[in-house]
């Protein structure tokens, strides 16, 4: 807590890496009081120390390491800018013009440079569910089901490019599996108990934002089914409902002890430091059925227990249909904590005709484990109904931005 009162009075990071690049396994265990913790797992070796996750964009690492004070490792540097394109040096690489005058004239904001575009949300719950050896049996069996496709040279450099990212996502689940190993977990094998379900749910999780600082890090729709496990064990007596709230209250508590590098520049774009670790809670499914478990209450619960907190970000899938008692429990819980977003589930869950969706960021849906998004940030529509009028030229910078046409004279 000291770290986080630090870090609100300064604004600068508590402390970060400049030397190494995180990986899954790049940093040894850490914890914030060990033998307190029910849920164990920070994306470094020390609680609110932020990794350098360079593999995005070196200019975001560099521009942090000069605005606080901190030298940025040259061979970092010198790798990330010279050997190892970036994902922002690739989504510069493929602007076309039109775009890049779009950006340097301000029609196209919000997003600062070397920040990841794409949103996607992985479906954690499957290391709970079938555990690390069964999911990396399947990645090999899906390898080799293209081995017909290779030979015939049937969609040749469609098959290829497959075949390497399923050795890459092999390769991942191993060292998740190893990550998971320097706490001593064995997700291997599925989660037995409640506690196995939410730590090894919180370790795929762990793996994501140890590797990736993306435009959103979204948990997902976790709360229904690990209530699958919770309810499991309170019914056999193994968990009380205080130690089922306190299982959940450590998971949001790791979830909001989640930290990026990233610039001031940043922080003024986003009036703060946000991550989007967001859970999405409730809904109905599609069989007419509500989403609403126990365990929804529990998450909505944490906002009493640990006090309120924007992140995890908790949103509720709203629905007519809803139980009446969660409905009320929710606008309790968002007057007195003005800590709950909400969505229409009644219109996505038909959109998508699908009730395992779960919201990316703030606002946008998808469904889980399934879809990406490519994120464009905001566009000014204030400048664009000036280009309108004034035939697509931009007044300050004095370029044909718009497709030239007449101006509007009356």
């Amino acid at each position: 807590m000291e770290g986080i009162k630090a870090r609100n009075a300064t604004h600068a990071p508590v402390d970060f890496d400049t030397s190494v690049v995180s990986t899954l396994t790049s940093h040894d265990a850490g914890y914030i009081e060990k033998d307190l913790e029910q849920i164990v797992g920070l994306q470094t070796d020390a609680p609110l120390k932020r990794a350098m996750l360079p593999y995005g964009g070196i200019r975001m690492v560099q521009g942090s390491c000069d605005a606080y004070g901190r030298e940025l490792d040259p061979q970092v540097k010198k790798t990330f800018s010279e050997h190892r394109k970036t994902h922002n040096q690739g989504v510069f690489d493929i602007y076309t013009p039109e775009i890049m005058k779009c950006r340097k004239s301000g029609i196209l904001t919000g997003l600062p440079d070397a920040y990841g575009r794409g949103r996607i949300i992985g479906d954690y719950r499957r290391v709970a569910l079938y555990g690390i050896d069964f999911l990396m049996t399947d990645k090999k069996a899906q390898f080799d089901s293209l081995q017909e496709k290779f030979e015939n040279g049937e969609d040749l450099q469609m098959t290829m490019q497959l075949r390497e990212e399923i050795a890459e996502q092999h390769r991942a689940l191993g060292q998740l599996k190893k990550m998971a190993a320097s706490y001593g977990c064995d997700i291997s094998r599925p989660a037995e108990n409640a506690k196995e379900a939410i730590q090894w749910t919180y370790f795929g999780y762990l793996g994501a934002v140890k590797t990736q600082n993306g435009a959103a890090m979204s948990l997902g729709r976790t709360s229904t089914f690990l209530d699958i496990y919770l309810q499991r064990d309170v019914e056999a007596g193994k968990l009380t409902e205080e130690q089922a709230q306190e299982l959940i209250d450590h998971f949001v508590m790791k979830l909001r002890m989640v930290r990026f590098l990233r610039t001031p520049e940043y922080d003024d774009l986003f009036s703060g430091d946000p991550i989007w670790a967001t859970e999405s809670v409730a809904g109905m499914g599609l069989d007419g059925r509500t989403l609403v478990s126990r365990t929804s209450f529990r998450f909505l619960n944490s906002l009493y227990t640990m006090g309120p907190s924007p992140e995890p970000n908790i949103t509720v899938l709203w629905s007519e249909q809803l139980p009446e008692g969660f409905k009320k429990f929710c606008a309790k819980v968002s007057i007195d904590t003005s800590s709950i977003q909400y969505e229409n589930d009644d219109l996505m869950r038909t959109d998508f005709e699908s009730d395992d969706y779960a919201i990316a960021c703030c606002v946008s849906p998808m469904i889980v484990g399934k879809q990406m998004q490519f994120f464009g940030a905001r566009a000014n529509l204030a400048k664009t109904l000036l280009y309108t009028i004034n035939g697509g030229i931009d007044e300050k910078l004095k370029i044909q931005v718009a497709p030239e046409h007449a101006p509007m004279t009356r």
